[in-house]
């Protein structure tokens, strides 16, 4: 056959793959994302369309005369509002936040507002970051965010404390949108590293509620602070699921969809394996709970459904190509259709009149339940064999330089516990090669 004669069908046969490969990006679509992960409940899901309102807060210039007030209103009473930071009195290093006290559900909430386009010191913290330029308690995380959370540590921890000790059987949730999601997330995660800095608050006192966050961690990491970080995605929404760097983003010149295409081009054609061995790859951090509220080949909204995991693979690894990617982004239109799907949750349980005392039962099996698949995906990144960042890799050295508290887990004989050194130590292969919880492992895991 000569030459001339291969070249059409040269051509035909790579017409047909990129024909497949279109065919294929089409038709995954968000509830592909979450199929395979469990029906979230009311008792887990209660937090949520609560802490969007206290987020939706944040936005307010007056509080008592809001602009953007849900149709259920805020549901917040001033007189509880510790205080509030604008830009001028964060003076740019993160973005405003309040502090809240929630009397009605034991509870101490941080709320920071997500990303002002008008803002440039909004743009500095995403800005500040380069691809595998900060570690943090063996992983790696997104530089501006982490200094961002921080300076909020640094300057809210007395008051945060002197809450704690007022009121001691509350809880302490941080929660944020957007930038604000990323910037709540790392300050979870310092709270943790730093608890003697706030009383010695226990870790199960501390709770984290990202809406619509960026991907500013890298796996190990969301993965071991699941029990502690919730992440909230709205169906199709792009930011979580955009791997690409923040600040390449933001500095491009080109429009929004044209980098999501593009990224989506490169994302599906990087096998999984790859993804899972690069260390410095950030995702959503900690538990996924994703509403799922359209479905394809059908007009208009259905029912939300919500979707939980803690997965390992699969953690919203692939761009949507919708029109409503950068609507689903919206904090107003999260908190709606979560405060839709609790109606239903809680519609569905009082039809079923469930007693207090199963409610409670319940309640026990959920935090059982959400503990034993943290344990899982503990289980999950052992066999995956997911890098340690500290371990020398082929992408070189970086700053060392720990953060607030950010000092990696330290072995007994003094030397610096490596991601892997920690899972043998938790975990060990029993007798049918599986993979199961030591008996002497720490008490935190038990």
């Amino acid at each position: 056959m000569s030459i001339a004669c291969c070249i059409p069908l040269v051509e035909c046969v790579y017409c047909l793959a990129c024909t497949r490969w279109v065919w294929k990006r089409c038709l995954h679509t968000a509830g592909h994302d979450s199929e395979t992960w469990a029906i979230a409940s009311a008792v887990e899901f209660e937090p949520v369309p609560r802490l969007c309102r206290v987020i939706l807060a944040v936005y307010e210039d007056d509080i008592q005369n809001p602009l953007w007030a849900p149709p259920r209103g805020y549901g917040i009473k001033p007189q509880f509002i510790i205080l509030r930071k604008t830009y001028e009195e964060t003076g740019g290093r993160a973005p405003p936040y309040l502090i809240y006290v929630d009397h009605e559900n034991a509870d101490i909430v941080l709320a920071i507002r997500g990303l002002n386009l008008a803002k440039e010191s909004d743009y500095a913290v995403l800005l500040d970051n380069r691809l595998g330029e900060k570690k943090f308690d063996g992983g790696y995380v997104h530089n501006g965010l982490l200094k961002s959370a921080a300076w909020i540590l640094d300057a809210e921890c007395d008051v945060l404390k002197g809450l704690l000790d007022e009121h001691p059987n509350y809880s302490l949730t941080v929660a944020g949108h957007s930038l604000g999601a990323g910037v709540a997330a790392m300050l979870a995660m310092l709270v943790v590293q730093n608890r003697q800095r706030l009383g010695d608050v226990e870790r199960k006192r501390v709770r984290c509620y990202a809406m619509a966050p960026a991907r500013c961690m890298s796996l190990n990491l969301a993965v071991r602070y699941a029990d502690v970080i919730n992440s909230v995605v709205l169906q199709d929404d792009f930011l979580p699921r955009t791997a690409t760097p923040l600040e390449d983003v933001f500095k491009s010149l080109l429009c929004l969809p044209c980098i999501l295409a593009l990224r989506c081009l490169r994302d599906t054609c990087i096998p999984e394996e790859i993804m899972f061995r690069d260390p410095r790859r950030l995702y959503p951090p900690g538990r996924l709970y994703h509403i799922v509220e359209r479905k394809p080949f059908r007009c208009g909204r259905i029912p939300p459904v919500v979707r939980t995991a803690v997965p390992v693979d699969g953690r919203f690894d692939h761009i949507v190509l919708s029109c409503n990617a950068t609507s689903d982004h919206a904090i107003i239109w999260i908190e709606r259709e979560a405060q839709r799907a609790m109606d239903l949750m809680l519609e569905a349980e009082s039809a079923m009149e469930i007693p207090a005392k199963q409610r409670m039962e319940r309640r026990e099996m959920v935090a059982r339940e959400h503990k034993e698949e943290h344990r899982a995906a503990l289980r999950r990144a052992v066999t995956l064999a997911i890098p340690h960042a500290y371990y020398p890799s082929a992408y070189g050295t970086f700053e060392e330089q720990p953060v607030a508290g950010g000092e990696p887990a330290v072995a007994a004989n003094g030397e610096r516990e490596s991601w892997n050194e920690l899972i043998q130590r938790l975990f060990e292969i029993d007798a049918s090669g599986q993979v199961v919880l030591r008996k002497s492992a720490s008490p935190e895991m038990s």
